[in-house]
């Protein structure tokens, strides 16, 4: 709610959700024929996790440490949209089920949407800017805001440390850890990797070039784009009984990598707008 009231609810936030929605939508029906008609099979959870990224965590602190403050507003329609498709169609995905394949899923979807984070935050976004108080409360929840995504940093800290705990007590104990066992899968694990930090973003870029939007709105895009896999998916498919061991090796792995990736995608986008002149 803090973000969404400091950058501002606007058409401008709105048509960015609808993009980071629209463009994760069809990379997932992507991977989703490409599973169905290879040798390989990314599973839904590897799929979703392959376009939702962790943005509110991860790509707007980025947003604000290396784009300009009104780059904010773009960073945090793009996780809007995203989030609330996770979280609407996320659990439907992963149980194998699509809403237009079974309409008594869409009351199941309304129910996901309406427990969002983004939704609750976007209605309590309304309700502050209904009141004469706005300005004042948008002020005084802005540094709660960021201190928030600060906390959420350490707690995705702790749980990729939790994870390697798991192994390595694994390890001295003689047990096959989840991961040795998902060590068939790895090529698949790879082929997440590649999709979420390389293959999307770009794809973002490509969409960017051909919509009427400013530089900084590309490089806001891209770099959300860019951010690694949201630990909603892992939510998601524990919550699913879906494939949760890959979500967590996917997440770990896609945020340690990210620590590398973003900063190139950033240099190759300040580049590219400089050449371009824009």
């Amino acid at each position: 709610m803090g973000l969404l009231l400091k950058g501002g609810l606007h058409s401008s936030l709105v048509s960015t959700a609808a993009i980071a929605a629209a463009a994760i939508m069809v990379m997932l029906l992507m991977l989703n024929s490409w599973r169905e008609g290879g040798n390989q099979q990314l599973s839904p959870t590897l799929q979703l996790g392959s376009c939702v990224g962790n943005t509110a965590y991860f790509g707007i602190p980025v947003a604000l440490a290396l784009l300009p403050p009104e780059a904010l507003s773009i960073s945090i329609g793009y996780d809007l949209g995203a989030t609330l498709l996770c979280w609407g169609l996320g659990p439907i995905w992963l149980a194998g089920a699509r809403p237009e394949a079974h309409p008594s899923r869409w009351r199941e979807l309304v129910n996901h949407l309406s427990s969002s984070p983004a939704s609750r935050g976007l209605l309590g976004a309304l309700l502050v800017m209904a009141t004469p108080w706005q300005a004042t409360i948008t002020t005084a929840l802005w540094m709660p805001s960021r201190v928030v995504i600060v906390l959420a940093l350490i707690v995705v800290g702790m749980r990729l440390a939790g994870l390697a705990e798991e192994r390595s007590a694994a390890t001295h104990l003689g047990q096959r850890h989840p991961e040795q066992r998902l060590r068939p899968q790895a090529n698949l694990l790879n082929a997440a990797l590649v999709c979420k930090l390389l293959l999307f973003p770009a794809f973002l870029f490509g969409l960017s070039l051909i919509l009427p939007i400013s530089s900084i709105a590309r490089q806001a895009l891209v770099l959300q784009a860019a951010a690694p896999t949201a630990i909603s998916v892992l939510l998601i498919a524990e919550t699913e009984q879906a494939d949760s061991t890959a979500a967590a090796q996917l997440i770990w792995r896609s945020t340690l990598i990210a620590m590398i990736t973003i900063p190139i995608w950033a240099w190759l986008l300040k580049t590219m707008a400089e050449r371009l002149g824009t």
